[in-house]
C-alpha cells in the first residue's frame, strides 16, 4: 500500500522541481488578469488556449475600439443622411453664385400718347373787313345825301380784310370823292367796296380769298379822318344797306 503523497499548502516550502511549475502558474495568472483589464478598457478580448491545462492569452488588437469608433461614425452618418432636411435648411443658391444671368424684370413703359392733330378752323365764307373798329357812321340819310356805307374807325394804317372770297374789278382812285378804292365781286351778282385806303395791296383781276389783306385804313378823298368807308352793291353802284346783309351772314357790322 502506497502512501499518499504529502498536501502542499502556500507555506511548505516548494522542493527544487517544484518551483519553476509554480512560479510559471504565477506569471500565467499575472498575464490573464491583464489581458482581462485590456478586455474591460477596449471592449473585448479574444481569447485563446493552448492546451488544457495552460490557456494562452491571445493577442488584443489595440486598434479594436478605432474600428468601433468608425463603425459608429459610419452609422451614424447614415443615419443622419437618411432624415428629412425641412426645406430652411437647404441654402438657395443666388443667380450670382451659380453664375446664372438673373432674370431682367419687364418694366411696364407707358405708350407715347398720340398728338392731336391739328385742326385749322375753317375761314367762314364772310367776315369783318376791320375787326375791332369803331362805327362812326352807319347807312342812311346824313346831311341832306345819302351816305351808301358804314364808316368804320381804326388808327391809320390798319389792314383792311376782303369780306369774302372774289375777284379785283376795280383798284385805285374811285373819284366822286371815294379816294383809293376797292372793289371786290363775289360771282353772285354782289360787289362789296372798300373806300379811302392810305395804300392798295391787291391789283386789277386778283382772286382773293375772305379774311384777305386788301389794303390799308387811309383818309383819302373826301374824308375827315381815317376811317374805312365800307359799301354792298347789288350790282355796280347799286349800294345797300350792309348791315343787314352781313348780318344775315353772321357778321355784326354794329350799326
Amino acid at each position: 500500500m502506497q502512501e499518499d503523497s504529502p498536501v502542499q499548502n502556500e507555506n511548505t516550502p516548494d522542493t527544487a522541481a517544484e518551483r519553476p511549475q509554480r512560479a510559471g502558474r504565477r506569471n500565467r495568472l499575472i498575464v490573464l488578469s491583464a489581458a482581462a483589464l485590456v478586455a474591460l478598457g477596449l471592449g473585448g478580448v479574444a481569447v485563446a488556449t493552448t492546451g488544457a491545462d495552460r490557456p494562452a492569452p491571445a493577442a488584443v488588437s489595440l486598434d479594436a475600439q478605432s474600428r468601433a469608433e468608425a463603425a459608429s461614425r459610419a452609422d451614424r452618418s447614415a443615419r443622419e443622411s437618411s432624415a428629412p432636411v425641412s426645406p430652411s435648411a437647404i441654402p438657395t443658391a443666388s443667380p450670382t453664385a451659380t453664375g446664372a444671368s438673373p432674370t431682367p424684370t419687364k418694366t411696364a413703359t407707358a405708350k407715347p400718347k398720340p398728338k392731336p392733330k391739328k385742326t385749322t378752323k375753317p375761314t367762314p365764307a364772310w367776315v369783318d373787313p376791320m375787326p375791332g373798329a369803331a362805327v362812326t357812321s352807319c347807312y342812311g340819310q346824313r346831311w341832306g345825301t345819302l351816305h351808301a356805307g358804314i364808316d368804320l374807325a381804326l388808327p391809320s394804317g390798319t389792314p383792311i380784310h376782303a369780306a369774302a372770297t372774289g375777284t379785283v374789278v376795280q383798284a385805285g382812285d374811285a373819284a366822286d370823292g371815294y379816294g383809293n378804292s376797292v372793289f371786290v365781286d363775289h360771282g353772285n351778282g354782289y360787289l362789296t367796296h372798300y373806300a379811302h385806303q392810305s395804300r392798295i395791296a391787291v391789283t386789277v383781276g386778283q382772286k382773293v380769298k375772305a379774311g384777305q389783306v386788301i389794303g390799308y385804313e387811309g383818309a383819302t378823298g373826301d374824308a375827315t379822318g381815317p376811317h374805312l368807308h365800307f359799301e354792298v352793291h347789288q350790282g355796280m353802284w347799286n349800294q345797300i344797306d350792309p348791315a343787314p346783309f352781313m348780318r344775315a351772314r353772321s357778321v355784326d357790322l354794329g350799326c
